[in-house]
């Protein structure tokens, strides 16, 4: 068990915000130290700022752009791996056209974009506004002269009912003039291991409980004297089952070992379900998710199980419907366009709403690239894969509007 990073928030419009920003800086690299001295890997730190449409005057992308960039190089200097700079927001429709140009003039910024309102809407103007963002993300390149490849949407989000202080990129995000961190965990070891040395269902979750809840007292223990040396909010530990593209760190295998033949075969459904349960049964501080975490390209076993076919987008959308965190990491055929792209965030928004619960959607169109063709990214944390078919037609009619549409939580 790791931690994935170790994110910290701040609002740069906050009074004494300079101030605040290197206190973060401090803090992320006492953090680090401390953590490590204590015998835990930290894998990355990372900075989130306040959604940044309330950062820049309406409708000035150069602004924008430039306030992505200061950022940038600000988190760089204090030490930070990464930076997110929040969603693109609905009450702020313009904010949507400036997410691609951030993308264009970043390396390490991340930013997501908003797919329902705060009053329990669905935005569907926003839907068709992410889709757009994720197919020309697609088509950024890596570096001048060289072909696009698709990774720049790794560092885009389309998000659903997901609130601040998550610490996972690319949905975290602040709220309020107060710095604060949270911890980004990867476990999927820790649940693959108590699996496999349980001889029942009951033994097996007594064992994931156990493994976390023992880790959680020693992160709080450590994370809550930092908070009071550096003058910052502790929000929590975010245990989503998040995987490392091994057998020994994967949810897939972990999912398997309960006793599937495969991922994508029935019975895939209650194993989901019975590991989200587990979560939460857990007893720590929660932030963000802390759910079943299936990102395909990050896990070696489900990437190697899309490769086979196994199983498709709308199977990892019914996973979330026990208590995943949606569609992440995707490798999707080059050629998809906006319009088949908008029907699964459209998906994504209504399962969120409708079951309460937070969902993101990472989505990764790979240009030149048809379903079945094998991935091949250069990047530690993603497994050999192979594009997935895109199961999709344009929406028409009323679902292709432009309205804002009201989803209420089932039974309120």
């Amino acid at each position: 068990m790791k931690i994935r990073s170790i994110t910290c928030f701040f609002d740069p419009r906050a009074r004494g915000a300079e101030t605040a920003i290197d206190r973060m800086g401090a803090l992320r690299s006492a953090a680090a130290d401390r953590f490590r001295m204590a015998g835990i890997e930290v894998q990355t730190t990372r900075m989130a700022t306040v959604p940044f449409p309330t950062l820049y005057p309406a409708g000035e992308t150069s602004g924008a752009v430039g306030l992505a960039q200061q950022l940038e190089d600000d988190g760089s200097e204090r030490g930070f791996d990464y930076i997110s700079i929040g969603p693109a927001l609905t009450d702020h429709p313009e904010s949507y056209a400036m997410v691609t140009p951030i993308l264009e003039a970043t390396k390490k910024v991340f930013v997501s974009g908003m797919l329902t309102s705060s009053r329990g809407e669905i935005s569907l103007p926003a839907v068709h506004a992410c889709a757009e963002i994720i197919t020309r993300a697609a088509a950024i390149a890596p570096a001048a002269g060289q072909p696009a490849d698709g990774f720049t949407n790794l560092r885009f989000g389309a998000l659903a009912n997901v609130g601040p202080w998550g610490p996972f990129l690319p949905g975290a995000y602040h709220q309020g003039e107060r710095p604060a961190f949270a911890l980004a965990m990867e476990c999927a070891d820790a649940a693959y291991a108590a699996v496999r040395k349980a001889h029942t269902l009951a033994e097996a979750r007594q064992n994931i409980i156990s493994a976390l809840e023992s880790q959680a007292v020693t992160l709080t223990s450590a994370a809550n004297h930092l908070a009071q040396q550096y003058n910052a909010d502790f929000r929590g530990i975010d245990f989503s089952l998040a995987p490392y593209p091994e057998l020994w760190c994967s949810l897939g295998a972990t999912l398997e070992a309960l006793g599937l033949p495969a991922i994508g075969s029935a019975g895939s459904l209650a194993a989901a379900a019975f590991l989200a349960d587990t979560l939460d049964r857990g007893s720590w501080m929660r932030t963000g998710f802390n759910g079943m975490m299936m990102p395909v390209l990050e896990d070696s076993v489900l990437a190697e199980r899309a490769a086979q076919g196994a199983f498709f987008v709308q199977d990892l959308l019914t996973y979330s419907a026990v208590c995943g965190t949606g569609l992440d990491t995707v490798p999707l055929p080059g050629d998809a366009t906006a319009a088949q792209l908008a029907p699964v965030l459209l998906d994504v928004a209504a399962l969120a709403l409708r079951l309460n619960k937070p969902l993101i959607a990472r989505l990764m169109p790979i240009p030149g690239k048809q379903a079945g063709d094998a991935t091949d990214f250069n990047f530690d944390y993603f497994a050999p894969g192979a594009v997935m078919a895109l199961r999709s037609t344009p929406l028409t009619g009323l679902l292709n509007g432009s309205e804002m549409v009201s989803i209420r939580q089932r039974g309120s």
